[in-house]
């Protein structure tokens, strides 16, 4: 290459760099060539039209492309300051280099220069060479209308002669099947790009058949040995093979630009922030919806091992998007709102990693919010107001039949495989306990008010069928439950409405002999009542065929295992040693965590800790902040063991979570009674709170048969306030269940769940259907009622005696106080005791509240040593009534408050 030739060359490499040209001493340092002689080669071009250069001084050069189009020569100033590629995320980072060797490919003249791109599956090559294409449009190297061609070589790998007839063409009768003539990619290419990917795939007679066409510029159909074909064609080609391995050295050596693009560990944490705000504003158009990132869950996407590169960062981040999108359809909330719990658990363990790069986090996320907004049509923006964070975390919460869940997803284009990985219902186990919690006795009598008699007798032939089908008896609760749903699902298939199994096909595999004798069953239906089972019915059916009854979960002689993790040397260890002797039981365990300490290490020692100590019931983790936070969501995942965890812990909360654990809670119990003491201590003395409309809840699995049918039986038997409001709800999604119990609740005062199964929730008494049936049920809903109108009587007498007070409130708040000393002691009080020291409470706290000294207890010291444990306990619980209150409840009047309870308990 001649010297006025290298300075056009380096001329080149610099303008791409440079928005406004190149100086003579720039391109004499980059030669390390003397200034003069460059300047009288640049000036040289200039007069040849191959440059321009600007007036003033200093002089500055730029290039000048002549480009071939197809009727006429044009010379065209190259504008680089708006292109494609510079837009690509990591332009000025880990993609500079290679963005570089790209444009002077595609500027490189008559047409440009063809390229090898080299990279690890997923860095993005395809992506790369588009945006090299639309460079060469922008720049005007090739007509906007300029092709832009795609091949996979590794399409036809297998027949080696198509992958040529693909790119190449073929005549008419080259080969068997060769029925006509058929023009090839390459031909179609003309006057553009030409990308083939996978290339080393591409057999090594068509690698010499592509370089005979870079040589000269023509090449031959397959099958034609006369005619030659003429193109201006740019190749790129892309590998994740080393080339020298798998490609003719004759065919690289004619490739002159190989790029080779980093992989996504090679990006900074700034890039990968980048990409992902670019994937989630991706995401956001799809469902033409802001999303809403946790901060921690987008900590753990800009951390985590990402196995295959940028294409397994987007897939990861389409999945957590879709699952929070699911949230936001199912549960009616307000937000798609991506949380910790909505990454796959590989993501998951990012968070491990924050304290080794905690600096350089803070320097992309330090001035955000706790939840980050990403919009398509916005740029980012930060959430501050707490009450409105507070708004997005919880939304407004209601329950969804789950077909109408499924046909929401589906109409979002969310794709069936998918809708099934999301959903996550477990709904054969969630069946089998629905059975299993069924009543075990009951008279056919009590049946009958409920169901149908020939439903009833029928249900008796279809249990003796299947019995002898299936060489199986069958519990004494199938009978019952089948016979209430039967009843729901004639009901259901009579009005029209569309009946949806989620998991059809699995039970329809897994339980083969029982839906064959379910399809026979379906036909006797049909048969008695005039209809036509639909399959998904016949699912159902199959289910209660398959359920036995008596398959007791190990969980059920097991106890919630309660774990403490704290930051320090021996925090967590104290605070577990006060507890437990409160407790009078070694039962809590702790952790403690150093401060030096990396999070990758604690969560590996948690996750040993969770199995050792699970009893099948579950672990509650209770630590105190930081990454700890997320060990819960990670380890259920990754064990497949049931863990909740709440932060900010304090002695008071290892208390009550180890008490209820000893005393057989479920997991969500001893939750939901900790969160409400966390919330206590810190929300202070609420607001005047009107009083709530009393609702009785029932409930069966389907949300549409026996729930409806005790609703029915609730409102003809009540005899007082018969007009007390009834929702059925469904239990099929135990989650979404809670959810709506939840959102009821903050509207409504729930006196009883009604229901086949017995879903407990705090606070809230459960009824059994039989008992609804036999009558005692609605005597106990009758007391219920009466004894609530008996608190509200206490409210108004209040407000007539207590000033500057909600009596409301109050009265509330002892109630709820009183159900805590049941717990924490295990004992019961009569509701007339009850009452007593609730009316006694009011009073102590206006008195006290007032300034007004306590009420001596005789033999104060005596009785207290001789119940010391009650009085430690009982002042606990009282702990919210004085931070609500302002007030403190001296020794003498906690006297009085425990002898009463000690004098009037009833031990259960």
């Amino acid at each position: 290459m001649s010297k006025i030739s290298e300075v056009l060359d380096a001329l080149k490499k610099l303008d791409t760099k440079s928005s406004n040209g190149v100086t003579a001493s720039d391109v004499s340092a980059f030669m390390n060539l003397d200034r003069a002689n460059v300047s009288r080669y640049l000036n040289q071009l200039y007069k040849e039209g191959a440059v321009s250069k600007s007036e003033g001084h200093p002089v500055k050069y730029s290039c000048i492309i002549k480009v071939s189009s197809k009727d006429k020569t044009k010379s065209i100033k190259v504008d680089l300051k708006k292109n494609t590629l510079d837009t690509l995320v990591g332009a000025k980072q880990s993609l500079e280099v290679a963005i570089q060797q790209a444009k002077a490919a595609i500027l490189y003249p008559p047409r440009g220069l063809h390229t090898l791109i080299l990279g690890e599956t997923g860095v993005g090559k395809s992506m790369f060479a588009e945006a090299m294409y639309n460079f060469a449009k922008e720049s005007e190297v090739i007509e906007e209308n300029g092709p832009f061609i795609r091949f996979n070589c590794a399409d036809y790998a297998d027949n080696p002669q198509l992958v040529m007839a693909q790119i190449f063409g073929v005549k008419k009768g080259a080969y068997t099947g060769a029925d006509s003539d058929k023009d090839g990619l390459l031909k179609k290419a003309n006057g553009g790009i030409l990308f083939l990917d996978e290339i080393h795939r591409l057999s090594p007679q068509g690698q010499e058949m592509l370089f005979t066409y870079i040589d000269k510029g023509f090449f031959r159909v397959l099958g034609d040995t006369e005619n030659l074909v003429h193109v201006e064609v740019q190749i790129i080609c892309a590998t994740t093979e080393d080339p020298q391995s798998f490609l003719l050295k004759t065919f690289t050596r004619r490739i002159p630009m190989a790029i080779t693009l980093p992989s996504l560990k090679e990006k900074t944490i700034k890039e990968r922030y980048y990409l992902l705000r670019e994937f989630i504003e991706n995401e956001s158009h799809r469902v033409s919806k802001s999303i809403y990132f946790n901060k921690s869950a987008l900590i753990s996407f800009l951390l985590y091992d990402c196995p295959n590169n940028i294409g397994q960062l987007k897939s990861d981040i389409q999945l957590s998007c879709a699952r929070a999108f699911l949230k936001f359809k199912a549960k009616s909330k307000d937000y798609i709102l991506v949380e910790q719990e909505d990454l796959h658990q590989r993501v998951k363990l990012g968070l491990m990693k924050l304290q080794d790069y905690r600096d350089e986090i803070d320097e992309i996320l330090s001035n955000m919010g706790d939840v980050l907004k990403f919009c398509y049509d916005d740029k980012i923006s930060i959430i501050e107001d707490e009450s409105k964070l507070e708004e997005i975390k919880e939304g407004t919460m209601f329950y969804d039949r789950i077909e109408k869940k499924i046909e929401e997803l589906k109409k979002e284009g969310i794709e069936e495989k998918e809708i099934d990985e999301i959903l996550n219902i477990d709904l054969e186990k969630y069946f089998r306990k629905y059975i299993r919690d069924l009543p075990d006795k009951f008279k056919k009598e009590e049946l009958s008010k409920a169901v149908n008699s020939e439903i009833i007798d029928l249900v008796e032939e279809i249990l003796l069928y299947a019995s002898e089908k299936l060489n199986r008896q069958f519990d004494i609760r199938v009978y019952y439950g089948l016979a209430l749903h039967i009843q729901g699902s004639i009901e259901r298939i009579r009005k029209g409405i569309k009946i949806f199994h989620p998991k059809l096909n699995f039970i329809r595999g897994e339980y083969a002999k029982e839906f064959i004798v379910s399809m026979e069953i379906a036909t006797m239906i049909d048969k008695k009542f005039g209809i036509e089972i639909p399959l998904d019915e016949i699912g159902y059916i199959t289910m209660f065929l398959a359920t036995n009854p008596y398959e007791k979960d190990r969980e059920n002689d097991d106890r919630v295992a309660v774990l403490v993790i704290m930051h320090g040397h021996s925090t967590a260890s104290s605070m577990v040693e006060v507890a437990n002797s409160l407790i009078g039981e070694e039962y809590v365990r702790a952790l403690d965590m150093p401060l030096s300490m990396k999070a990758e290490d604690m969560y590996r020692i948690a996750k040993e800790k969770v199995k050792e100590i699970d009893n099948n019931k579950g672990v509650f983790i209770l630590v105190d902040m930081g990454s700890l936070t997320n060990f819960a969501d990670m380890i259920k995942e990754e064990l497949d063991i049931k863990v909740k965890t709440l932060d900010m812990v304090t002695t008071l909360l290892v208390i009550e979570a180890g008490r209820k654990a000893i005393n057989g809670r479920s997991l969500n119990e001893i939750y939901e009674a900790c969160f409400e003491i966390k919330r206590y201590g810190i929300q202070g003395l609420a607001s005047k709170i009107d009083r709530k409309e009393n609702i009785i809840v029932t409930s069966c699995f389907t949300g549409d048969g026996s729930a409806q049918r005790l609703k029915e039986i609730i409102e003809n038997n009540m005899n007082s306030n018969s007009n007390i409001k009834i929702y059925a709800l469904n239990i099929i999604d135990k989650d979404d269940f809670y959810s709506n119990l939840d959102s009821l609740s903050k509207k409504y005062n729930i006196l009883a769940i009604v229901g086949v199964m017995n879903t407990y929730y705090p606070n809230i008494p459960f009824i059994s259907a039989a008992d609804i049936l036999s009558g005692y049920g609605i005597e106990a809903l009758e007391k219920l009622i009466i004894e609530e109108d008996e608190y509200f009587k206490i409210v108004e007498s209040m407000e007539k005696q207590i000033e500057n007070i909600d009596s409301y409130k109050l009265v509330s708040d002892i109630r709820r106080t009183l159900e805590k000393i049941e717990e924490h002691l295990s004992i019961r009080l009569i509701h007339e005791v009850k009452v007593g020291i609730l009316i006694h409470t009011c009073f102590l706290i206006d008195k006290l509240s007032k300034g007004g000294k306590e009420t001596p207890f005789v033999m104060l010291n005596e009785f207290r040593n001789a119940n010391n444990k009650e009085f430690i306990l009982i002042k606990q619980c009282l702990k919210l009534l004085e931070e609500r209150y302002n007030i403190n409840i001296g020794e003498n009047e906690l006297a009085h408050i425990v002898k009463m309870v000690i004098n009037n308990k009833v031990s259960v």
